[in-house]
């Protein structure tokens, strides 16, 4: 039956990959890639010949129409990202709602997502938590920052490395310096690391000594 899959791919060590997962790439027609050069290396390691589609932020919106009538004509379509999860601040969101509203069925593989392994490094309570994702740039940042001022669930937000100083920062600014953050960066790579502090001690440790690779920050929140 011609379905949608949704499969998560490492997001860094190339082990992470399920046995499913690696079946269901070889078995379906097409597979779409967010970077087909940087997926081609995934799927030359597990000798997956299946054919790829580039699918990503700046061409979703033009090519979903045209997938969906694919996998409506009898197609089995396989999406994934360059790492993790599809439709977890990668593409895969517009697809899947698309196929949903189209009475297409969707399967989503569970398999590697960068916050899940820093939410529980962190050492954060983490029965109840809100995932912000990235925050914005410039626009609507100020009062993203005032609203989760108030959040008493554990934050997940995920920032690039260049950027990491100045979100500090701001944490010290709106949350206060004793606010409870835990920084981890380059999950299941070579060089991963956690950082655990004060947003006040975590920001005097990365403005000393720059961050590389990517990042997911835990933010404590409010106490009550």
């Amino acid at each position: 039956m011609s379905k949608l899959y949704l499969v998560p791919t490492p997001i860094g060590n190339l082990e992470d990959m399920t046995f499913r997962a690696i079946r269901i790439l070889k078995e379906v027609d097409l597979i779409l890639a967010e970077d087909t050069r940087t997926s081609g290396k995934l799927l030359k390691y597990y000798e997956i010949d299946t054919q790829m589609m580039s699918h990503h932020m700046h061409n979703e919106h033009k090519t979903v129409d045209a997938i969906v009538k694919r996998i409506a004509a009898g197609e089995t379509i396989a999406c994934i990202s360059d790492a993790g999860t599809p439709a977890i601040s990668d593409p895969g969101f517009l697809l899947t709602r698309a196929c949903v509203e189209a009475g297409i069925e969707v399967d989503c593989l569970p398999g590697a997502t960068a916050f899940v392994p820093a939410l529980v490094n962190s050492g954060f309570p983490n029965d109840k938590f809100v995932f912000e994702g990235f925050l914005p740039v410039k626009k609507g940042r100020q009062t993203r920052f005032l609203a989760l001022k108030e959040e008493t669930r554990t934050m997940i937000i995920y920032e690039s490395p260049h950027k990491l100083v100045k979100t500090l920062g701001h944490f010290v600014e709106y949350f206060g310096e004793d606010r409870p953050v835990s920084v981890s960066r380059e999950i299941t790579k070579l060089h991963e690391e956690t950082v655990r502090g004060t947003a006040a001690e975590v920001l005097a440790h990365y403005t000393n000594k720059p961050p590389k690779g990517e990042i997911v920050i835990i933010v404590g929140g409010k106490s009550k």
